[in-house]
């Protein structure tokens, strides 16, 4: 073989340095095209990106080359197809992951997720929250380093998930209700010395939980392809909301947008931990459905799967059936009133609130129609959330969103703290 370099081959590779710079502006978004499964093929990242098949080809095989996504040259083509079939585009199976963390009432959980909000590991979930918000994130940062050692994973940076509306620009956890932490908690703070602590490159966030799902259901569940996206969820205790408008999430001007769940549903109701009475957070949560069914809970089971295994599998019983009915009119009136104010295009509900939709589906849409200014001529779908572990999902994707923005800086960053 000569030793001789071969003039063309230079010219190429001049040529596609040339191209890849001409394309470096859109690292970022065609990650995120790939990323929320937009950009399945070559010829859709091509089109999506408004640039040449030539520049395409230079974006997608330098996001290769980071080890964030994979180009199948040879993808087959597809029965009665006509011409060359273009390169398939998908996530690297063994790429980096961020590690994502939620807090709640009844204990945490730690995970690694990779590009695509998908779990590439989770850590055995933990049923107590110590009242010290640093115990609390010490142990849940301590499980995602052990999940990082044993798959030996890099680790782009880390978030977590927490019951409480999060203040900007400073991190304070300003309600957490429902974890006995202290009002004011510097959460992001704490969380990111934790993180650093263990020996984690990368940011480190903490955001409002339902802020968070709804992120996640946006890009990867039932809120795709939304442009005014209404979340409203309850987990273990509370109700929570959240609103992405043209694909951003709304957090008001200091991050406290949208607390529903201090809605007054029933005047004369339940005093609620906000000083008020009736509101959806005592209302329309999983204790509330318990105490409306009478049913006493159980110390040894979350209050989510108490309620939803009522709700399942127990609908025989007079008393589960009525709760039912109860709970689903207080969060109707609660959405209804929320439609009259935001109105958005779609709303879906999660925790016990999804699980109230799918059993009565119909009776929930009647009361929100029926409450709601416009009727049925402004009726707006209702639909169940689709991700399992959404709020972990979305606590990714605040980790991951530097990346997303520009893939060559923050993994020059990460590399260079590593």
């Amino acid at each position: 073989m000569s030793g001789k370099a071969d003039p063309r081959a230079a010219g190429e590779g001049t040529t596609s340095r040339t191209r890849l710079d001409r394309g470096r502006g859109a690292l970022g978004p065609a990650l995120q095209l790939v990323h929320t499964g937009r950009a399945p093929t070559r010829a859709v990242l091509t089109a999506e990106l408004g640039v040449t098949r030539a520049t395409a080809g230079a974006v997608a095989a330098e996001l290769e080359a980071l080890g964030l996504i994979r180009v199948d040259a040879r993808p087959g083509a597809a029965a009665g197809a006509q011409g060359r079939p273009s390169h398939r585009l998908s996530i690297a199976e063994d790429g980096p992951v961020a590690l994502a963390a939620q807090v709640h009432a009844d204990g945490f959980r730690a995970a690694l997720v990779g590009l695509g909000g998908r779990i590439v590991a989770t850590a055995p979930g933990r049923l107590s929250v110590d009242a010290d918000p640093a115990q609390v994130l010490g142990a849940v940062v301590e499980a995602g380093a052990g999940l990082l050692r044993t798959t030996g994973r890099r680790c782009v940076g880390a978030a977590v998930a927490v019951p409480s509306a999060v203040a900007e620009p400073e991190g304070l956890a300003l309600n957490p209700l429902h974890v006995a932490w202290p009002a004011g908690a510097p959460v992001r703070r704490i969380f990111e010395e934790c993180v650093r602590a263990a020996g984690i490159t990368g940011p480190a966030f903490a955001a409002n939980d339902v802020n968070l799902a709804a992120l996640a259901e946006h890009r990867h569940g039932a809120g795709r392809g939304a442009r005014d996206l209404l979340c409203v969820a309850t987990g273990h205790r509370g109700v929570g909301g959240a609103l992405v408008l043209d694909g951003r999430l709304h957090t008001g001007s200091s991050g406290l947008a949208l607390e529903v769940g201090h809605l007054t549903v029933n005047p004369e109701g339940r005093p609620c931990h906000c000083g008020s009475r009736g509101c959806l957070d005592v209302e329309a949560d999983p204790l509330a459905f318990l105490t409306a069914a009478g049913r006493e809970p159980s110390p040894e089971v979350s209050l989510l799967r108490q309620a939803e295994d009522l709700v399942r599998n127990h609908r025989d019983d007079p008393a589960v059936r009525e709760a039912v009915a109860a709970l689903i009119d207080r969060l109707g009136l609660g959405l209804a009133g929320l439609v009259n104010i935001l109105n958005p295009d779609r709303i879906i509900l999660g925790g016990l609130h999804r699980t109230l939709l799918e059993a009565d589906p119909d009776r929930l849409r009647a009361v929100v129609v029926g409450r709601s200014l416009w009727g049925r001529s402004g009726a707006v779908p209702v639909l169940p959330c689709t991700l399992s572990h959404n709020s972990l999902v979305g606590a990714a994707e605040l980790a991951w969103q530097p990346v997303l923005d520009d893939p060559l800086a923050a993994l020059a960053r990460e590399a260079g703290h590593g």
